[in-house]
């Protein structure tokens, strides 16, 4: 293990819908853990956003009398949602530094940590699927990302693409421009609404705020469960793109023959939904027929907390100790002692 003495780790998973912190001795025990609401510095700013973290990190260090600062944290990891571009990442690790959390500092996409989650190399492919989309891929020092920044980099998918999507449909069937869809009852009753023109109206002028139609997620998978034609051709395209990241990814690193892990997470992958799990893995099998389709149990931050652990150099002791006390239940004040 590296040479820490007493100074703690931390690290940090920051997704769009919540933003998990977890505190670590140097043998890998787990001493305090907190969570918040979703990181988004397109929404907060960066300062915003770091500001935010760095007041969970705070909660969980008071409950076991520790401060933040490089007296007391040696390493700080923070893997998180909409760190994508290289300006991203150096804008994020500037502004942490600033404010002088620890002696040393590391951050990237929260996506490398559904990575690490579940492959013990750290290499293969990752693809979240949750609030949004994105994928990484790691094998022999090369390293796959995308920039994930929506339709003007290529994509489509995750829970608010989907229900934007839903809404769509909703709108053209109403109008006669689509077909009949039970999705237009489906948003109507989730917003309650008496028609889809009020709907339209309350969305437009932000009486609604459209973050929220990545609520009606869930509600297409049941239509499509339920047979309606529309709902099932959005599960079949989210499919299609969960598919189309980890076969480019694969493609450009030459590894559709190779047995490599492929790994899946995030709110929509991780439901573990038969009518989306099963199209996703038949169209990856059929281009790279050895990989591994992984669904991980575990959450992200315990990925977080093992690239945590690599930055340091701990031993495999350390990591094996972090898994296995990392079921710790988390209390109402947010931290595990």
């Amino acid at each position: 293990m590296g040479e820490v003495g007493s100074r703690l780790i931390v690290a940090v998973d920051g997704g769009n819908s919540k933003t998990d912190v977890v505190v670590l001795a140097p043998d890998g025990t787990v001493l305090a853990r907190g969570r918040g609401g979703g990181y988004s510095p397109h929404v907060l700013g960066t300062t915003g956003a770091v500001a935010a973290i760095e007041e969970l990190i705070h909660e969980a260090l008071r409950s076991i009398d520790r401060d933040l600062g490089p007296a007391d944290i040696e390493h700080v990891a923070a893997f998180l949602a909409g760190v994508d571009l290289v300006h991203e990442r150096s804008d994020m690790v500037a502004a942490i530094v600033a404010r002088n959390w620890s002696r040393t500092v590391t951050v990237d996409n929260d996506t490398f940590a559904l990575l690490r989650l579940a492959s013990l190399a750290g290499t293969g492919v990752a693809v979240v699927c949750g609030a949004g989309i994105n994928c990484v891929a790691v094998d022999d020092g090369r390293t796959i990302r995308f920039p994930s920044l929506g339709p003007i980099s290529g994509d489509w998918g995750g829970g608010l693409q989907l229900g934007v999507s839903a809404m769509t449909a909703a709108a053209r069937d109403a109008d006669g421009r689509g077909p009949r869809t039970a999705l237009t009852r489906v948003v109507l009753e989730h917003f309650h609404q008496p028609d889809v023109l009020a709907l339209i109206e309350r969305l437009h002028f932000g009486e609604i705020p459209r973050e929220r139609l990545a609520e009606l997620s869930p509600q297409v998978f049941a239509a499509a469960a339920a047979g309606d034609q529309v709902a099932d051709e959005l599960v079949s395209r989210l499919a299609g793109e969960i598919a189309s990241f980890a076969i480019a990814a694969l493609r450009r690193l030459g590894l559709t023959s190779a047995a490599v892990p492929i790994v899946l997470g995030g709110s929509i992958l991780s439901a573990r939904l038969p009518a989306l799990e099963d199209q996703v893995r038949r169209r990856i099998l059929a281009v790279a027929p050895n990989a591994e389709l992984l669904f991980p149990a575990d959450p992200p931050i315990l990925g977080a907390a093992l690239l945590a652990l690599d930055a340091v150099r701990a031993d495999s002791a350390a990591t094996d100790r972090l898994r296995s006390g990392f079921a710790a239940p988390v209390l109402a004040s947010g931290a595990v002692r």
